[in-house]
């Protein structure tokens, strides 16, 4: 069955995506961009980030290491400058560092927890302020399954999701009284990080799923523009897994 795309209308909207240079951050950066939206455009590779946008119309480009507050600060700062407002804020970058855990080191430890848990931490705290003053707003954290239920080799990665979602819960709680809505998606979809998985794992991993594949990346997007809309104004706090049936 096709199903055409459509769009809630984000003209006039403002919305930073964080990991946007490609796999999901870059399929809901680019949803909203044709939403109307003007779109601040955040990742860790600047490189990646110029050939994935460069050129484009409505969007600003920023470099910049999430798990670093003052750059955070500083870029949240520029968005403003350039679009006037931040209405909605999309916390989507993140790392893998894969070991188990007596394996696993201090880096790659901290490497992970900074980049997903800190980095929404500080991207959050600097767009609370803006969204405030505009008497309302929307943030939508990336989570995971692993976060609920953990994974071998990846406490790190678990921890760190899982954290998300405590976060995201208390942050709902924090900013209901300024019109600002705080939710969470849980994505399973076929990414870089993916791709990267054994053969024989990733079929044991397939076949796990009830709709039977992993989803495009794209897939992810809508669900965050449902988040993000004015249709979803009485929603808070929750982690809506977009994940082919796998939370059942």
């Amino acid at each position: 069955m096709a199903i055409g795309r459509i769009f809630p209308d984000f003209s006039g909207s403002t919305v930073l995506v964080t990991g946007a240079a490609q796999g999901i951050g870059f399929e809901i950066a680019r949803y909203f961009h044709e939403a109307g939206a003007r779109v601040g455009v955040l990742d860790y590779d600047g490189a990646r980030l110029k050939d994935a946008w460069g050129g484009a119309q409505n969007v600003h480009l920023a470099a910049v290491d999430v798990s670093d507050a003052e750059a955070v600060n500083d870029v949240v700062d520029s968005v403003v400058r350039w679009a006037g407002s931040i209405d909605v804020a999309v916390n989507n970058a993140g790392i893998t560092r894969d070991s188990v855990v007596w394996k696993l080191t201090d880096e790659q430890w901290r490497a992970v927890i900074d980049v997903h848990l800190t980095g929404t931490f500080s991207v959050t705290r600097a767009v609370v302020p803006h969204m405030r003053a505009a008497g309302g707003g929307r943030i939508i954290n990336v989570t995971s399954y692993t976060g609920m239920h953990g994974n071998v080799g990846q406490a790190n990665y678990a921890a760190a999701k899982g954290g998300i979602i405590a976060f995201t819960k208390s942050v709902a709680k924090e900013v209901a009284r300024f019109g600002i809505t705080c939710n969470a998606i849980s994505p399973n979809a076929s990414t870089s990080m993916v791709a990267a998985v054994p053969a024989d794992k990733l079929a044991e991993m397939t076949a796990s799923v009830p709709l039977g594949r992993f989803a495009e990346a794209s897939e992810m997007a809508p669900a965050v523009g449902f988040l993000a809309s004015e249709q979803a104004a009485y929603v808070t706090g929750v982690v809506l897994p977009v994940d082919g049936g796998v939370a059942m």
